[in-house]
């Protein structure tokens, strides 16, 4: 985890101190839909400004066995790291608006011409606070965060439930390549690669561990919106991170109520 300090500005640029400046003014900015920005309020919470933060990191070099499966670890490392980095910077300017979480956080990968082996990490989000000053922090006391849309926040509180922070975990991966022989011996077959299944399988189950461990270090009682990325970065075709991303939760002390659900039929063309 990275270091976190409440009271940082380190790294913020000047116009993104008088930007902060004028949200604690009472100017708030959002990226919530105007539905998500009304069942927000409706939820009882207000909108106080887009936090960001963002890390470039340079990703290092890691050489693998070509006909060995196995974990990246630098890679791992570093994708986690980074965006870890950029969450924290976010969580850091939430606090220095007084917010108790963030909604709708999205964590993209920037890269750029400078370097292959650079790439941007950003998290961006809305930062919120209580109405009648009920305190929703995360149990290590930092602003909550979540990837739920406007909609699953409003109805994941009715729900007598809580989010408590975004969780994740990474996996680099390289899947051993087949060899000439054996290709040849499967060419126009139905046949399983078993080599190829077990790859994967052990990749997806390792970020999904690490998630959960997050999880279960911020008490959770479980983790909804779950996410398994797979992309492989520019690595190669047999390198790929599976990257693991979910809302940990923990039920409200006042409790709530389910809604029923309202059966909608869509009008596109699909």
């Amino acid at each position: 985890m990275s270091d976190y300090d409440p009271t940082s500005l380190e790294g913020i640029p000047e116009a993104g101190r008088a930007r902060l400046q004028q949200n604690r003014g009472g100017l708030f900015t959002s990226d919530l839909s105007v539905n998500e920005f009304l069942l927000v309020k409706q939820a009882g919470f207000e909108p106080l400004g887009m936090v960001v933060g963002s890390s470039i990191y340079h990703i290092g070099f890691q050489a693998s066995n070509w006909k060995q499966s196995m974990e990246m670890e630098t890679l791992s490392g570093a994708m986690y790291e980074a965006r870890q980095l950029a969450m924290t910077r976010m969580e850091e300017e939430a606090d220095q608006l007084g917010a108790d979480g963030v909604v709708g956080v999205r964590l993209e990968i920037g890269r750029y011409d400078w370097g292959e082996n650079m790439a941007e990490f950003i998290a961006i989000g809305t930062a919120i606070r209580h109405r009648d000053g009920v305190l929703h922090r995360a149990p290590n006391g930092r602003p909550f965060t979540s990837d739920l849309s406007g909609q699953d926040f409003w109805t994941l509180l009715h729900s007598g439930h809580r989010p408590v922070g975004m969780v994740m975990g990474s996996c680099v991966y390289h899947v051993a390549h087949r060899g000439m022989f054996k290709s040849l011996s499967q060419m126009g077959r139905n046949v399983e690669l078993p080599n190829f299944t077990q790859a994967l399988y052990d990749a997806r189950e390792l970020a999904m561990e690490r998630m959960q461990s997050e999880a279960q270090e911020l008490r959770a009682e479980g983790i909804v919106g779950v996410q398994l990325r797979e992309q492989s970065h520019g690595w190669g075709s047999h390198i790929i991170e599976f990257f693991s991303i979910g809302t940990a939760i923990i039920p409200r002390e006042e409790g709530g109520e389910t809604t029923a659900p309202t059966p909608i039929i869509s009008l596109n063309d699909r």
